[in-house]
C-alpha cells in the first residue's frame, strides 16, 4: 500500500510548529492564571498532563511513525490510537477551558461561559453525539471508501487527523473531563456510554480482523495487525478513560455544588 506523501519538510514543520504554539499558549495561560490569583494558582500536574498530550500527538504526527502510516496500515492504526484516544485524554485532563476561564478578563470569561451554556455547546457535549462523532465514525471511515480516499490525498489525511483528535477530545471531555460541562449526565449514564464505545471498538476490530465489510486497500497481514492494535490498544485507552472517570467522580453533594457554581456568571473551578 502506497499513498502520496506531502511536501517533505512541510509534513514535519507544520505539525511541529502547531504543537509548539499550543504548548506556549498553554504555558502563557498558566502564567497569567497564577499571576491573576497567586493563592489559587494552577495545578502543575494538569500542565504536565496537557504537555504529555501534545507529546503523544507529536509521536503520531512526526517521523518515524508519520511516514510509516502512509505505507503500512499498522502504522496508521497506531497513529489513529495516539491521535484519537491517548493524546485527547491527556489534553482534556489538562483542563484547558478552565485554565482559559481563569486567565481571561472577567467580561470575556463571562462571554465564554454564556457560550458554554448555549444550546449548541450543550448538544455537542452530550454523550450520545460525542459517541457518534468519535466511535460511530469508525464504521464510516473503515467500512466505506472514505479511508482510501483520505489516504490518497494529503489534505484528506490531515482532515482525518483533525477529526480523530477533536472527536477524541470531545468524548474524553464528556466522559471524564474536569472542565465545565453543563449537559454532562450522571456517572451511570457516562459508564453506559463508555461501555458502548468499548463494545463498538471491539466489534469494528473483530470485523476488520476477519475481513468483513471493510474497505481498506492494504495487505491482509497489515489489516489484521492493525485490527489487533485497535483491539488491544483501544482497550487500554478506554481503561485509562474509565480510571479518569472514577478519579474525577464527585458524590451528589459535589454535583449540587457544581450546579450552583455553573449558574454563576463565570465559572472556572476545578479541583486540582
Amino acid at each position: 500500500m502506497h499513498h502520496p506523501q506531502g511536501s517533505g519538510a512541510a509534513d514535519v514543520l507544520v505539525p511541529l510548529l502547531g504543537l509548539l504554539v499550543c504548548a506556549v499558549l498553554y504555558l502563557l495561560l498558566v502564567h497569567r492564571a497564577r499571576r491573576r490569583n497567586p493563592v489559587r494558582g494552577w495545578s502543575g500536574w494538569r500542565a504536565v498532563s496537557f504537555l504529555t498530550g501534545l507529546a503523544l500527538a507529536s509521536i503520531a504526527l512526526l517521523p518515524p511513525l508519520a511516514p510509516l502510516a502512509h505505507s503500512d496500515f499498522r502504522g496508521h492504526m497506531a497513529q489513529h490510537l495516539l491521535i484519537g484516544m491517548y493524546a485527547p485524554l491527556a489534553l482534556v485532563l489538562g483542563a484547558p477551558v478552565t485554565l482559559l476561564l481563569r486567565a481571561l478578563p472577567a467580561p470575556r470569561a463571562r462571554g465564554l461561559t454564556v457560550f458554554l451554556h448555549g444550546r449548541p455547546a450543550r448538544l455537542l457535549t452530550h454523550p450520545v453525539p460525542a459517541l457518534l462523532l468519535s466511535t460511530g465514525s469508525l464504521a464510516a471511515v473503515y467500512f466505506t471508501p472514505l479511508y482510501n480516499t483520505a489516504m490518497a490525498h494529503p489534505a484528506g489525511h490531515w482532515l482525518l487527523h483533525v477529526h480523530f483528535l477533536l472527536s477524541g477530545c470531545l468524548f474524553a471531555h464528556v466522559i471524564a473531563g474536569p472542565d465545565p460541562a453543563p449537559a454532562r449526565p450522571g456517572v451511570r449514564a457516562r459508564l453506559v456510554c463508555l461501555g458502548c464505545a468499548i463494545a463498538a471498538h471491539a466489534v469494528v476490530a473483530q470485523l476488520m480482523y476477519g475481513g468483513f465489510w471493510i474497505d481498506i486497500r492494504a495487505p491482509i497481514p497489515q489489516v489484521q495487525g492493525g485490527a489487533e492494535i485497535m483491539y488491544y490498544g483501544g482497550d487500554i485507552a478506554e481503561l485509562l478513560l474509565a480510571a479518569a472517570l472514577v478519579a474525577t467522580w464527585r458524590p451528589e453533594r459535589g454535583s449540587r455544588q457544581a450546579a450552583r457554581t455553573s449558574a454563576a456568571p463565570v465559572y472556572g473551578a476545578v479541583r486540582d
